[in-house]
């Protein structure tokens, strides 16, 4: 059986997650990351996509856009500026931004701001693949 740590997800508005776990998988702006128990003490950027808590062969899936991370040798703590449950999505919203951000993408011109519709696909992306877990 692996080491157990904390985790902790805070977003500005509740305390979205307090647990343990035994593996817990996130997206950095570097790519995606691992952390067991006793993983060297770092902080990074988080990026929108899918956070897994894994403890006794159970998972744990929810969606995070963007934020920071801690990490601590029995604790990981992600602050993030949105968190959400699968049930907490609205699906046919995330839908509609996924393809305004396409069509952004896709119709770029001048004034166009790529990195932001880019962006906003990213986190559409990561809502419609959360809530179908």
């Amino acid at each position: 059986m692996a080491e157990i740590f904390k985790v902790e997800i805070i977003t500005p508005d509740r305390i979205f997650y307090e647990g343990e776990a035994e593996f817990l998988e996130f997206t950095t702006t570097a790519g995606d990351i691992g952390v067991y128990a006793k993983h060297i003490p770092m902080t990074t950027v988080l990026a929108p996509g899918a956070v897994i808590i894994h403890k006794d062969d159970d998972e744990v899936v929810a969606a995070v856009h963007s934020g920071f991370a801690e990490i601590l040798g029995d604790k990981v703590t992600l602050l993030a500026e949105i968190a959400e449950w699968p049930d907490e999505i609205d699906v046919s919203r995330a839908e509609a931004a996924k393809a305004r951000a396409e069509e952004h993408i896709a119709n770029k011109t001048m004034e166009t701001d790529i990195k932001r519709a880019e962006f906003a696909l990213r986190r559409a992306l990561t809502r419609i693949d959360v809530a179908s877990k």
